[in-house]
């Protein structure tokens, strides 16, 4: 109980439980501070949505990554255009040069994807597999040396222009709009970072050939 003077009396005034003015008992503040089970529980429940959701978009995310650079040069080779096809149907064509062990080739493979997406229903994208003995006279004819190596050919099936190595999505891209008009390639005989064949397919003179040294050859 508290003592509170009242001016009008003499008399100290006692302020009881039930009086109007008394003080809050500390269990009653405590109380008034202490949240309710409920509110917690609203809470924790909202806590639980969000992180449902964010984990949902990581996933989301990382689902749309995997699909984008999921591309495989099995998958390309799989879908590209036969050769024999690809020079008979009077389109302009992109021949590649690859290895599945090819470290270039598997870098370059989700562009080549986004490029025949693009380009695939104007452009024969032709994949030959270095390791298969059948493109040997190709690689030969090409001076197939290091790879991916590109080449492309005309509507009439003729080489008009190759790079070899690693190139940016967009200097391949302009190189097939150009060959889809008929012009002149603007990136022509580029090198990039390539993966060199173990064997060259250009053959190259022995030090004991007589070609090597000038010598007249008789047949």
């Amino acid at each position: 109980m508290g003592l509170v003077f009242n001016h009008s009396t003499p008399y100290p005034e006692i302020m009881t439980a039930d009086s109007p003015n008394s003080l809050k008992q500390p269990d009653e503040a405590l109380s008034a501070q202490t949240p309710s089970p409920k509110s917690i529980g609203q809470k924790l429940r909202n806590l639980f949505i969000v992180g449902v959701a964010t984990v949902l978009s990581v996933a989301v995310f990382l689902g749309v990554q995997t699909q984008t650079s999921s591309t495989s040069l099995a998958a390309l080779a799989k879908e590209s255009t036969p050769l024999e096809q690809a020079l008979a149907n009077e389109q302009p064509t992109l021949m590649e040069f690859y290895a599945n062990w090819c470290t270039s080739c598997q870098a370059m493979a989700a562009d080549m994807g986004q490029l025949k997406s693009q380009y695939g229903d104007q452009v024969n994208f032709v994949m030959l597999n270095v390791d298969n003995s059948k493109w040997l006279p190709e690689m030969v004819h090409y001076r197939v040396d290091g790879i991916p190596h590109f080449v492309f050919l005309d509507r009439a099936g003729a080489s008009v222009a190759s790079t070899i190595g690693e190139q940016p999505r967009l200097i391949m891209a302009e190189n097939l709009e150009a060959l889809l008009s008929d012009q002149s390639l603007p990136h022509a005989q580029l090198l990039g970072k390539a993966s060199e064949l173990e064997i060259p397919a250009s053959p190259r003179p022995r030090s004991d050939d007589p070609r090597s040294h000038g010598a007249q050859v008789v047949n």
